[in-house]
């Protein structure tokens, strides 16, 4: 008897050993699939910093602002994660503005809901009445006051401000989180391209990537 419950002792810790080892085999892959590997390190990165928006029509120089912490460190994170690489700009209204942002536009066959991408989340308004939607202003997209009467901004979709004038109705309606220090000549250069009935770019103009620009 006493050697049977000896047997039996062993296979429990050996099934034990068995089991927590996978487990922590388990949570190693899980750690490594949750570890994403950055871009560039966001913790140089100045209280304001400069980025530049690297486009298949050109290069946008942008700075974001510090006034609207949320907005700037998501930008930040989403950049440093490669997130806007090769996305689309799937809205573009000359005279208004051209809009971008949405992960799904990274495939064609998404085409019909363009628009309607995100990370899977928002972020909580910054409207500061301090910064209006000057020509070149990077402002948050966001779902209509029916149904987000927070204004709660898209997780990852923004737009630039081509015409101030026409875009001057949306002053305290978007968060402004950026401005753009040079490339509006592209700015309107994608402004100007034919669209379908969507408003959606008839040939695509693609993000390459978003990066710090270099000191």
């Amino acid at each position: 008897m006493k050697f049977r419950t000896l047997i039996l002792m062993a296979l429990v810790i050996g099934l034990g050993a068995l089991l927590t080892a996978c487990g922590n085999q388990s949570n190693t892959k899980n750690t490594k699939k949750m570890e994403k590997k950055l871009l560039f390190d966001t913790a140089s990165l100045s209280e304001s910093p400069i980025f530049l928006i690297k486009t298949t029509m050109g290069d946008i120089k942008v700075q974001l602002y510090k006034e609207t912490p949320k907005h700037r460190d998501n930008f930040v994170k989403l950049a440093s994660e490669g997130f806007y690489n090769n996305i689309l700009f799937h809205r573009v209204i000359n005279g208004f503005m051209i809009q971008t942002g949405d992960p799904l536009t990274k495939d064609a066959k998404n085409s019909a809901h363009f628009g309607t991408g995100g990370p899977g989340y928002t972020i909580p308004a910054e409207i500061n009445p301090a910064l209006n939607h000057i020509k070149g202003a990077l402002a948050a997209a966001r779902q209509g006051d029916q149904i987000n009467p927070e204004k709660a901004s898209s997780g990852s979709q923004f737009y630039i401000v081509q015409d101030e004038r026409n875009c001057a109705q949306l002053d305290g309606q978007y968060t402004i989180f950026g401005k753009t220090l040079d490339g509006l000549d592209i700015i309107d250069e994608i402004a100007e391209v034919q669209t379908n009935n969507r408003d959606c770019p008839l040939n695509p103009i693609k993000i390459i990537s978003i990066i710090p620009e270099k000191k």
